[in-house]
């Protein structure tokens, strides 16, 4: 090839990569075009990330998401602008594959999440928890036959079990984990005093709020099985010490789309927050199931979601804390704008809590609206919530806390 022809070859591609060159430029490349520009493209060589062996694909992914939210405790009205709480937060996403033979693969994730004033960290006193988070890094082998081994930190088979079943296009904003209200206060009706976290009704101690006990990413081996007829099964280990086991199946037939997911874990290890201030406090044996199943009429958009959780704690000498989480969505999801589906849902969760001649009771119900832009990858959402709570503590005392109530209105968009 003569030189002129790989001067030409290298400008286009330069500005074919978005680089410019300015007039000025231009008169001082002279007749030293092509050298000028192979130095440059040796220097872009030389600063540009690479793939190695070039057969190790890089696919980037993520999304951006924000709300803002209106509360009333019964004493305080404000309203924040924030994230959509750790593990639903911004973030990017770096994943990759080889193949190593036929029906053979090798890959990674790199899930790094940026959580700005994040929704699960809110109190009355707003906070400040932002920052960034390595959500997942892991490395996995895959065989069309036998499954996929991996390891490092990721979702165990149990974390979102029950939650990702649901494909009303509403998950996000309504789901049976306590994103926006976790580190809220509840307010005694007579006093105004802070009584307890919203967030601690139900006792979660492996991550999680009210549903999806066992909700943050961990460092575990993970085996995936291959999908059957539309099942499949996935099992996890992790220190300190953490073993799950899960069951998935998605269909359709007959107009209706159907999936179902339960799970089981124990953690035995370490790791626990102290939610009740106990003295010499020795995290307990936990023992959480949960299932989550959604039905929709694909011709109409009718859908309904339901999960449930039962969390088992047992800390040892006869001392134990349960609790039983129920939650229904159901709505319609139809296209009635070229933009879109559109989502209309109603939502009811309860949690029955209960240690020794303790017992406690939270109602929550809510509605929403949520337009998905397809052009945009790109949802918007709003929604109303009201949370109520008794325990015999408080019955025992002649009092109650304050009802606690929000809207929030935000948008989530897919790169």
């Amino acid at each position: 090839m003569k030189k002129t022809s790989l001067c030409a070859l290298a400008a286009a591609g330069l500005l074919a990569g978005g680089l410019s060159v300015t007039s000025a430029s231009a008169a001082d490349l002279g007749g030293n075009c092509c050298a000028d520009l192979e130095e440059r493209i040796a220097e872009l060589e030389a600063t540009t990330a690479r793939k190695g062996n070039r057969k190790v694909s890089l696919t980037v992914s993520g999304w951006v998401g924000q709300q803002i939210t209106f509360w009333d405790d019964g004493f305080e009205t404000n309203q924040y602008v924030g994230d959509l709480g750790q593990t639903l937060a911004s973030h990017v996403k770096f994943t990759g594959q080889a193949t190593i033979a036929p029906g053979w693969t090798a890959g990674y994730v790199l899930h790094i999440e940026a959580f700005n004033q994040n929704s699960l960290g809110q109190t009355q006193d707003y906070g400040n928890w932002s920052g960034f988070d390595a959500l997942q890094s892991y490395w996995f082998i895959r065989s069309e036959n036998l499954g996929k081994l991996s390891v490092g930190r990721q979702s165990q088979a149990s974390d979102n079990t029950a939650i990702l079943v649901d494909g009303s296009g509403s998950l996000v904003p309504a789901n049976w984990v306590a994103f926006d209200v976790a580190s809220f206060n509840m307010r005694e009706a007579t006093t105004g005093a802070n009584y307890r976290t919203w967030g601690s009704v139900g006792g979660c101690t492996g991550g999680g709020a009210w549903g999806d006990c066992n909700g943050m990413t961990q460092n575990v081996v993970r085996y995936d099985t291959p999908t059957f007829g539309g099942f499949s099964a996935s099992a996890s280990w992790g220190e300190d010490d953490m073993w799950d086991v899960a069951l998935r199946y998605a269909g359709e037939f007959g107009g209706f789309k159907f999936a179902a997911a339960a799970a089981y874990n124990e953690i035995t290890g370490g790791g626990f927050p102290n939610w009740w201030n106990q003295p010499g406090f020795d995290a307990p044996k936990t023992e959480y199931f949960q299932a989550g199943a959604y039905l929709q009429h694909v011709p109409t958009g009718l859908f309904v979601y339901g999960a449930y959780g039962n969390n088992d704690l047992d800390f040892g000498g006869g001392v134990g804390f349960e609790s039983d989480t129920y939650y229904v969505k159901a709505g319609l999801r139809q296209r009635w704008t070229p933009l879109g589906h559109t989502v209309l849902y109603g939502e009811y969760l309860n949690v029955d809590e209960s240690a020794g001649g303790f017992s406690g009771d939270m109602d929550v119900w809510g509605l929403g609206l949520v337009q998905e832009i397809d052009n945009a990858a790109m949802s918007l959402w709003v929604s109303y919530r009201h949370l109520s709570y008794d325990d015999s503590d408080l019955a025992t005392l002649g009092t109650s806390v304050e009802d606690f109530q929000y809207i929030k209105a935000g948008a989530l968009i897919n790169f």
